[in-house]
């Protein structure tokens, strides 16, 4: 089996999925932030600061191309549908799983979570955050190969969904 990519809004769990999912497989878990924070040589926050979302980006799209086919649990970030070389690369790959949830929960993950600063939503309010997650909703799920809802979830019951999804894939 090839590489599993997790995509989703921030807070949507890809981390933490794809932490069990590399337990549980036997797999190694590539978090595409922690790559480029090491390409990049700063934090995501202060490179968004200092260069733009476009730099970002770009750096991003290099770093998922370099990592595709390792055969891996690769959670990216949440923008990673942003790009269209991005979406267009996802769409192609037989194993990438959008985990959905609603925005209420969405935010509250966001807004709860002390050690990952996102760019993106620390200043916006909730209706601001919303928007960009309705903004995104399309190419997430044009991206998928599964999607699964991670709303009111526990981790442990996604990874093991995840895992009997594939195995039918």
């Amino acid at each position: 089996m090839s590489s599993i990519l997790l995509i989703g809004f921030m807070g949507a769990g890809k981390s933490t999925i794809g932490s069990l999912l590399a337990e549980k497989m036997k797999r190694p878990l590539i978090d595409l932030d922690d790559l480029i924070t090491k390409e990049i040589g700063m934090p995501i926050p202060d490179f968004f600061a200092s260069k733009g979302e476009a730099a970002f980006r770009h750096v991003e799209t290099t770093v998922l191309k370099d990592h595709f086919t390792a055969n891996a649990i690769i959670a990216t970030g949440g923008g990673i549908v942003v790009n269209e070389l991005n979406r267009n690369l996802l769409k192609d790959h037989p194993h990438v799983i959008y985990l959905k949830a609603d925005s209420k929960t969405l935010i509250a993950r966001i807004k709860n979570d002390a050690k990952n600063i996102r760019p993106l939503a620390s200043q916006k309010s909730a209706a601001e955050i919303t928007a960009l997650l309705n903004s995104r909703l399309p190419h997430y799920e044009e991206s998928a190969a599964i999607i699964i809802e991670t709303t009111q979830r526990d981790p442990e019951e996604i990874a093991t969904e995840i895992i009997e999804r594939l195995g039918k894939a």
